[in-house]
């Protein structure tokens, strides 16, 4: 059952709400076996970059599932993920052999890799190359996330007649086609958030344009949150979630992702009454909605 929406709590409320959840729940050690973990595991900048890529990328399905793959994977690339992809050839694509993380296979994360070896050699980083399709003055980073996308898929449709398989789009799933982007909002905001929970690798992108990488944990509380009335995770939706945060915190609006974040995935919440949400910081909000137990005094 999806939650009823409540009425939003004032501005002054909401932000007192969001920063006790913050204070609570965003701490490397909440981190567990959350993808974002692997942006941590390496040194050396150019690892950890490629890395949290690569761990955004396949961000999808149970949280033990996606930490096996991606344990999997590195494993395969034993020389650093950089020097993996820097020097892909066939014989490392060879190694990916029998890699399958839900639909993605060994051959979708093969195309991917061969795309990204000439960013890394012509560019230096994945940083250097995304930012060439950033526009500062734009509202926010959709725009320059499309052009990203849309960069590395029209090259691979360049050297395969026009054609871009289904399991490459999925993994670059660009905001020029309608896509949400959630596994690519969640790089972005590793990559230039810097906290004790995001690395923030890269210096060329302000905070401020950042979208709030919606799934359904978050998509399910900001609804609780009045800050969207949509029972679809979409572009737009993400687009208005993130207004509603830039109301509280208009130079760094995805602040509060990980921490509201860990509240579905530590605590289990479902948008549904059960024993322990009264120690939950969004209890009194929940207590305005019209199907919680016990709702406005009743």
């Amino acid at each position: 059952m999806t939650a009823s929406l409540a009425s939003p709590p004032r501005a002054e409320v909401l932000a007192n709400i969001l920063e006790r959840v913050h204070t609570r729940y965003n701490h490397r050690r909440l981190i567990g076996a959350d993808p974002l973990q692997f942006a941590h595991r390496f040194g050396r900048r150019q690892d950890a970059e490629v890395a949290s890529f690569l761990a955004a990328a396949l961000a999808y399905g149970r949280v033990q599932q996606i930490q096996r793959s991606l344990n999997d994977l590195f494993a395969r690339m034993d020389c650093g993920p950089y020097d993996f992809v820097m020097n892909f050839s066939p014989s490392r694509r060879a190694r990916l052999a029998g890699f399958k993380h839900r639909f993605t296979t060994a051959e979708d994360l093969g195309d991917l890799l061969e795309l990204l070896r000439p960013v890394l050699r012509q560019h230096g980083s994945i940083e250097s190359f995304f930012v060439e399709g950033f526009d500062p003055k734009e509202r926010n980073v959709l725009p320059a996330l499309a052009r990203f996308c849309d960069r590395l898929t029209d090259a691979y449709a360049r050297k395969h007649g026009g054609q871009v398989s289904r399991g490459l789009m999925y993994l670059l799933a660009s905001p020029s086609r309608g896509s949400a982007s959630k596994r690519l909002h969640l790089f972005l905001r590793w990559m230039v958030r810097s906290d004790d929970v995001d690395p923030g690798l890269w210096k060329s992108l302000a905070r401020a344009k950042l979208i709030v990488p919606l799934d359904v944990h978050m998509a399910r509380l900001c609804r609780i949150l009045g800050l969207h009335d949509s029972n679809t995770i979409s572009q737009s939706t993400a687009v208005q979630v993130t207004e509603g945060f830039a109301t509280i915190a208009p130079a760094d609006p995805v602040k509060y992702d990980f921490s509201l974040s860990r509240i579905g995935i530590l605590d289990d919440c479902t948008g549904r009454h059960r024993s322990g949400c009264e120690s939950c910081e969004l209890f009194d909000v929940c207590l305005q909605r019209p199907d919680w137990p016990g709702a406005n005094g009743s």
